[in-house]
């Protein structure tokens, strides 16, 4: 998820597994839906590389919540935020904000109040998600972790934990993927109990999970698809989706 700007990566292991199947969400068959996909809510995620998003289309094609980049470190807002974040909102479609880490630069705690200054808020009214912390392999330079050690980083999203909830009164939801999980934190069991996890894996299957989580709540499975975007689901269905939204 990253920079607005991604790599590209194809959808043949998608397509050649053989646990996929065919789904229909709105009037759009979906036919390399993971089949983990069985009725659970479809989704993505958009940043300022999808620009102004047609979330009537969006909606149609199935999509039922969204998460759109706000924040990236305390110098970038998502110019296409308000279109995006409320549109798909008018839209009918749930939706939350996220922040991309760049722990090497600021405070955790810096960094989560510049997010919710700027579009990383709550509230319980049944169509907002809880603010998102995407952390994931530096996408800057050669050091992966950020020049940081394991404890530093785990006590780094304490931080920015700590003031999204002390601001918003959820905890964040936490994007990442298992690998960048394992070595950059030493795959730390510290979240698990109390904060959503938002896992990337671009397969058929979601894989294996970060210590301590047991499930995940999305799962970000192909960075491209029938919605603009990632491509996601959540892991539950519409009802238990709103239930959460309203935390």
């Amino acid at each position: 998820m990253a920079r607005d700007s991604k790599p590209s990566r194809r959808r043949a292991r998608l397509l050649a597994a053989a646990s996929v199947t065919a789904l229909t969400m709105g009037a759009t068959v979906l036919a390399a839906l993971p089949a983990q996909a069985a009725a659970r809510p479809w989704g993505h995620d958009v940043s300022s590389h999808q620009k102004n998003v047609n979330w009537s289309k969006a909606k149609n094609k199935g999509a039922r919540f969204t998460y759109v980049k706000a924040t990236e470190s305390t110098t970038y807002k998502n110019p296409y935020f308000s279109q995006q974040y409320e549109g798909a909102r008018k839209a009918g479609i749930i939706r939350g904000a996220y922040h991309f880490a760049v722990p090497d630069q600021s405070s955790g705690r810096t960094q989560a109040a510049y997010f919710v200054r700027n579009g990383g808020w709550w509230q319980g009214d049944g169509w907002t998600l809880p603010p998102a912390l995407d952390i994931e392999f530096n996408p800057y330079d050669k050091h992966k972790c950020y020049g940081m050690s394991k404890g530093s980083l785990v006590s780094w999203i304490g931080s920015f934990s700590a003031e999204v909830r002390r601001l918003t009164g959820r905890r964040p939801v936490i994007y990442t993927n298992y690998h960048w999980w394992k070595t950059c934190t030493g795959n730390s069991g510290a979240f698990a109990a109390n904060h959503a996890l938002w896992l990337a894996r671009y397969d058929a299957s979601a894989g294996s999970l970060p210590r301590g989580w047991s499930y995940w709540t999305f799962w970000q499975y192909d960075n491209s698809g029938g919605l603009p975007g990632d491509q996601n689901l959540f892991n539950g269905s519409m009802a238990q989706l709103k239930r959460f939204a309203r935390g």
